[in-house]
């Protein structure tokens, strides 16, 4: 039988025993404590992809851990979608989200996930904006002579996008919406041929992304008349919003943000949120993220939340008014 005494002794032991392994314990299960998986939803190469190996490159330095960048393209972002929607919701496989992926592709077609349920946000990158650009041989400097100039002449000002679905095709859809324009709408097979359609005259009108405009506009190429989201982008200051053109609440930006699959711990979202907004603070990501044109926004996981489901809610919209289906 054993003693009071040595029962005590042996129950102290224990005790001292697991309290010294706990550090231990909680220092091997600390987030993160491996690779982490960035899965950016498009090939390698093109301006999603350097937003998301600049944001990675800083990730890891304030998170002492290797973030391993995946281009998964397809689908319009629907594999990469499924990828994350499907992996554990550990922390370690994370999404670079775009409108596309949680915007117009869930308005315009039928997706193996859902883009709310299946994902928690973890924080905005940016936005960027749309540009309305047209011929320079259009007699239009401004949105109200653009306007004036297309009521004149009804049914024969067109504006191309880089297909139907796409988020070229769905601004000019709002545009016309909220604007109540008739343009013929021409799509093509990505914005290139739509560029070289807008330059030549084949076209007046398009909706291009800033970043892909810009060469255009510098070379005298494209006439911009407004940008699409809510205040006026500092690569074109002299050039207004669409919303300060008399059309209050037009909003409709390029965006990326950063999401993990639902279900993730709210403690390892919070820790990423956190760090994002620091590496997003960081003036080396800024003179990158700015060469794209692209307006760094942070904020909480809410926030992002918030900015994405308005977003759907929008292009929703746009599509079932028009009766919009994708190529």
């Amino acid at each position: 039988m054993i003693s009071k005494t040595r029962r005590q002794m042996l129950l102290t032991t224990a005790s001292l025993g697991a309290a010294s392994m706990a550090p231990a314990a909680l220092a091997q299960s600390a987030y993160p404590n491996k690779t982490i998986r960035y899965i950016v939803p498009v090939a390698a190469g093109g301006g999603a992809d350097m937003i998301g190996r600049a944001t990675c490159e800083r990730l890891a330095k304030v998170l002492g851990q290797s973030l391993v960048i995946e281009n998964i393209s397809g689908g319009g972002g629907a594999i990469a979608c499924q990828n994350v929607a499907r992996s554990n919701p550990d922390g370690y496989t994370l999404l670079q989200s775009y409108v596309a992926t949680h915007g117009t592709s869930p308005a315009t077609r039928k997706l193996p996930y859902d883009a709310i349920k299946d994902f928690t946000a973890v924080g905005m990158i940016g936005t960027a904006p749309n540009v309305l650009c047209v011929n320079p041989g259009v007699p239009a400097n401004d949105v109200k002579s653009f306007i004036e100039f297309v009521k004149s002449r009804p049914g024969k000002i067109a504006y191309g996008s880089a297909g139907a679905g796409s988020l070229t095709h769905l601004v000019g859809e709002l545009f016309k919406q909220q604007t109540g324009l008739f343009m013929i709408h021409i799509p093509y097979r990505g914005v290139a041929p739509a560029n070289v359609d807008l330059i030549s005259g084949q076209t007046q009108a398009l909706f291009p992304s800033l970043a892909g405009a810009l060469p255009h506009i510098r070379s005298g190429r494209m006439r911009p008349l407004a940008v699409t989201t809510t205040k006026r982008s500092p690569d074109l200051p002299n050039v207004p919003t669409i919303a300060e053109n008399g059309y209050p609440g037009f909003e409709a930006p390029a965006w990326w943000a950063v999401l993990a699959s639902s279900k993730t711990p709210p403690e390892i979202i919070k820790r990423m949120n956190e760090e994002l907004n620091k590496v997003l603070k960081n003036p080396e990501i800024a003179k990158k993220l700015d060469a794209q044109g692209i307006d760094i926004m942070g904020g909480s996981p809410e926030q992002a939340r918030s900015f994405i489901e308005k977003q759907m809610v929008i292009w929703a919209k746009v599509v079932k008014d028009n009766d919009i289906k994708a190529d």
